[in-house]
Parts: structure tokens; sequence; C-alpha cells
């Protein structure tokens, strides 16, 4: 490496150091002070904000950046699949139920979802799904299933980004089974990240029922990006048990 290379590489690490010291003071900074701040450009800034984004260290807003909170973030499908095993195998069980032979469905991406599959024994039944995870499991069993196409999140091992979204609206599901990281009265069901729930509200759209599998701990929460409103006559909910959380929202309870 070069000196100036060098010297390139350091400035540019003092410059991210300052971002994310700004944001932990601020929660929210502005392109305008960030490059008063560093004495640097505009095209300079965007790319670090670029940069520090694509490494899950900020969200970059129209005009600046805000800091990441809980609700922006996505749990590893690797500590989501060995979470609550049991409860989930039992909405899976409930949930595979509702699907008949000669069915059209969607499978979300998730772990709840992926728990579907050893009980889905309905015959001729076609699948699609944007879950890297629930393709060879699928696979294995004989159904027949359709990966939509796109970028696939290193977390959550989920297809997004445009050519996802081009892929799924040509389908027309009879039921979507979905997952979700909160259900709240007023916020509906949300997801911390912004494509993940634009894939899911378009799976919802293009299906005539949708139930989502949530375990109690979903219940009164709610996370950064918005997947739909509860609609009584569409959206259905699986849940491991009955009790005070999830109690306001019986008339959407299977």
């Amino acid at each position: 490496m070069g000196c100036n290379q060098g010297v390139m590489m350091v400035l540019t690490i003092k410059r991210h150091e300052t971002i994310l010291n700004l944001l932990d003071a601020h929660d929210v900074i502005s392109l305008q002070l960030l490059m008063d701040v560093t004495a640097s450009s505009e095209s300079t800034i965007r790319r670090d904000l670029s940069t520090l984004e694509k490494e899950g260290k900020l969200i970059r807003v129209h005009g600046g950046a805000k800091k990441i909170t809980e609700k922006h973030r996505d749990i590893a499908f690797a500590i989501k699949s060995t979470t609550k095993v049991e409860e989930k195998n039992e909405m899976a069980k409930i949930a595979a139920l509702q699907i008949k032979d000669h069915d059209c469905i969607y499978l979300d991406a998730g772990s709840s979802t992926l728990a579907m599959i050893p009980y889905l024994m309905q015959h001729h039944i076609t699948v699609v799904t944007n879950g890297a995870t629930h393709v060879p499991k699928l696979v294995d069993k004989g159904i027949e299933v359709y990966m939509i196409g796109g970028f696939i999140k290193t977390d959550t091992y989920a297809s997004i980004g445009v050519q996802a979204i081009e892929n799924l609206k040509q389908f027309r599901f009879d039921k979507a089974f979905m997952g979700a990281n909160g259900i709240h009265e007023t916020y509906g069901l949300t997801t911390p990240d912004i494509e993940e729930a634009y894939i899911k509200q378009i799976a919802v759209n293009c299906a005539q029922k949708s139930y989502f599998l949530l375990d109690d701990s979903k219940f009164e929460e709610y996370t950064f990006a918005k997947i739909c409103d509860l609609e009584q006559d569409k959206t259905i909910i699986i849940t491991n048990s009955k009790n005070d959380k999830t109690k306001p929202f019986e008339k959407y309870l299977l």
C-alpha cells in the first residue's frame, strides 16, 4: 500500500468514527452537519454513509442518517431458529392444517414458516417463497416450489429487492403464511427491515387470506417498518398461547 493510500484510509476511518460518535449523541444527523464537522465534500460523506449503512451501523435517511435502534434490528436466522422451537412447532402444525389439496401458497422467509414444512402433507400444492432456507426442504418433500429472485439478506436469508418484488407481483395465492416482529393495535404488523416489509406487504396483497405466525412475545410490540394494518376479513393470527397480551387481538386469532 502506497503512502497516499495509507493516509486516505486513516482519514476515512476517522471520518467514520466521527459520524458514528455524532449519531450516538444526536440519533439523527444532517448531511450538512457532517460536511461541516469533517470538512469533507458531499460526495465523500454520501460514500461514507453508504459504506456504514452496508456495515449495519446506521440508516440513511433523506438529507442525512439516523441511529440504529433495537426497532431497526433483525435477529439473525441462526438465533431465531434455535429459540422458541416448541412454540414454533405448535404454530406450524396449526398453520399447516389450513392448507388444502391443490392450494397455491406463499411461505415467507423465517424460522416460523420454515417449521411448517415437515407438516405439509397435502397433495399437489404449489409453494412460492422468498426464503432460501425453505427451498431444499420443500424440494426434498417433492413439493413444487418457486423461489423468487433477488438479493439474499445475510441475516435472514430472505430474498429482497427490485427483482424479488417484480417476481412476486406475478403470483396469486390461496393463502400466505407470514412472519413479523411485532403486532400492535395502532401500528399493525411490523418488521425491522423496510425492504423485507415491502416484500411481505406484496405477498399479503396477492393472497386471499394471510396467516401470521406470531409467538406471544410479539404482541403489543412494534418495529421500524410497517407490513400492513390488521384487517379482520383477511388477517388471521396463529399464536402459541392465548393470554392477557393476546386478548386485545382476539377477533384476529385463529
